[in-house]
């Protein structure tokens, strides 16, 4: 061990602050602002002492702490080393450069007994020094930190007057070490090894590399973020897939100029590829963090919903789940495609709101095994986050176990299943006023929707979605207006609270097709009716002045 710090020398300071910061408040996904904001001066460290004052266990506990490697990750990670020296934290582990994927701390976390972990990434926002950053905190079990706590860390931070630092020179974490700093323990290790031996447990790393060295080519597309080291000892090193199958590797800090998002607009790239040429059979992408993925085939792309379906149509193809799912959750948005499956195999599907902290209770109780959001997010109960590369393992199992392309995948599972066309629609950066007038007047309005015309189509419900926890019988609130419709079909309407400027409108859409019926439609034509009917009735083009959505998911 090399110690960096005199010990005899020392001693915690305690800054002052000037004022204290009344907007840290964190979403659900931690705290998210621009780039600039958190570089003002005290601004990380005043949230970054409001965590140290409110998680649990702090004096004496251990402590994971890594990021996506954006700009600001750095400097982050020495400051919070150091405060946390100063409030008594027994050991912090971090990782080489503190590249640290969200799904690979959760398992850190897991594994060495942790407090919890703080991750600094805004996930699929993007970043840079005009870019966004943020903080994330998740607790003992490794999942996203329960709104009690988070809420807990506001209020603290409201009334800050000052916060603890430890005076000491920035430790090197470009190789495995351990350090000293105070009474502290500093252990940088291999962020790959821990996640990569995971997988390992959970599919057949044999049958998988087996398959892909058959003519089976694929990309990966890692958007320049923190998934493209995982994927290259994955899927290049051990399943011998092609030298150069993982595109943009390279974590960079402001992910060269691309937006992390895993998604048709912005990993658009690897979708023509995938849709319009004839080099690649699967192809895959993971946002900054590593928790979400997008799913591609030959001139095929799966919306997440159908992933989560298909995944747990097809569970008994992976060894860790092939003695049954003990259940199913999928968020509220999300299609009912998981729901037909999970009726088919006999086991429950919860609905919950959206946000991963919310599958938590269901996981630590045993209630479910698999969980998936249609924010391009899908998991299981081997971590407490949505975890991006699991999934993309997860398809190339069942590709090698059936011997089929991605397309005939998905013909199969309609002709079982049916088909539940669905699309979500972002009109971004939205006037915060306009978009909270626009939200507020359809909320006014659901009351009165109930029995009338929707279209050619009659409402069957008109609510705010809300949720009592089956676990601890909490009660959620406000989770989204939903127009349930007399032939099954859905729309929904929510303000996301994962944007730094202005505000973003999701509409969500759905519409059921039974197996015997047209099972080959593009999605935008077969929702085409929906879409003008919710925008004539929450006069969104009117409003926003918008004629289209900026992202079509």
């Amino acid at each position: 061990m090399s110690s960096q710090s005199n010990l005899n020398e020392v001693i915690p300071l305690r800054v002052k602050l000037g004022h204290s910061f009344t907007d840290q408040k964190p979403g659900t996904s931690g705290l998210r602002k621009s780039t600039k904001q958190f570089q003002e001066n005290h601004y990380l460290e005043s949230f970054i002492e409001s965590i140290f004052r409110t998680l649990p266990g702090v004096k004496g506990g251990i402590l994971i702490l890594g990021g996506d490697g954006r700009f600001g990750n750095r400097k982050a990670i020495d400051v919070i080393i150091r405060m946390a020296a100063a409030h008594g934290v027994r050991k912090v582990i971090t990782t080489v450069d503190g590249i640290l994927s969200t799904p690979a701390a959760s398992h850190l976390i897991r594994i060495n007994n942790s407090i919890g972990g703080i991750i600094l990434s805004a996930s699929h926002n993007s970043g840079g020094k005009d870019g966004d950053f943020g903080v994330k905190i998740n607790g003992s079990n490794g999942g996203p930190a329960s709104e009690s706590l988070t809420n807990s860390i506001y209020a603290c931070s409201q009334n800050l007057k000052e916060y603890q630092i430890i005076q000491n020179q920035e430790i090197s974490l470009s190789v495995p070490g351990e350090y000293e700093i105070f009474s502290m323990k500093v252990e940088v290790i291999d962020g790959l090894k821990d996640y990569i031996d995971l997988m390992q447990t959970i599919f057949d790393f044999d049958r998988i590399g087996a398959f892909l060295t058959k003519d089976f080519p694929i990309a990966f597309d890692a958007l320049n973020a923190v998934t493209g080291p995982y994927a290259k000892k994955i899927l290049e090193d051990i399943l011998g897939a092609c030298k150069g199958t993982v595109k943009n590797g390279v974590p960079l800090e402001d992910f060269g100029g691309c937006h992390p998002d895993p998604n048709l607009t912005y990993a658009k790239e690897l979708a023509d590829a995938l849709l319009l040429g004839n080099k690649y059979f699967f192809g895959a992408a993971c946002d900054g963090d590593g928790d979400r993925n997008m799913i591609l085939g030959k001139g095929c792309f799966v919306n997440p919903s159908d992933s989560l379906a298909v995944l747990a149509a097809n569970a008994d193809c992976v060894p860790a789940y092939s003695s049954g799912l003990l259940g199913i959750a999928r968020s509220m948005p999300t299609s009912s495609a998981v729901d037909i499956v999970a009726k088919d195999l006999g086991v429950k599907c919860y609905e919950t709101p959206t946000g991963w902290k919310f599958f938590g209770n269901l996981l630590d109780s045993g209630q479910i095994t698999l969980c998936g959001e249609e924010s391009f997010g899908t998991g299981s109960n081997h971590v407490r986050e949505k975890d991006g590369l699991w999934a993309v393992l997860f398809w190339l199992q069942i590709l090698a176990d059936k011997k089929c392309s991605v397309h005939e995948l998905m013909h199969r599972h309609w002709s079982k299943y049916g088909r539940h066309y669905y699309s979500r629609h972002d009109y971004e950066e939205i006037s915060s006023e306009i978009a909270k007038d626009l939200y507020q007047r359809v909320e006014l309005m659901l009351p009165s929707l109930s029995g009338k015309q929707f279209g050619r189509r009659v409402v069957k419900l008109a609510d705010n979605f809300s949720y009592k926890d089956p676990i601890d019988s909490s009660i959620t609130t406000n989770q989204g207006l939903r127009i349930l419709l007399d032939d099954g079909s859905r729309v929904i309407l929510r303000l996301s609270g994962t944007g730094t400027r202005g505000a973003t409108l999701r509409v969500y859409l759905e519409s059921y097709v039974a197996s015997d019926g047209n099972l080959n439609q593009d999605p935008q034509s077969a929702l085409c009716e929906l879409i003008r009917d919710i925008d004539y009735l929450a006069e969104i083009t009117k409003r926003t002045g918008m004629t289209s959505p900026t992202v079509i998911t």
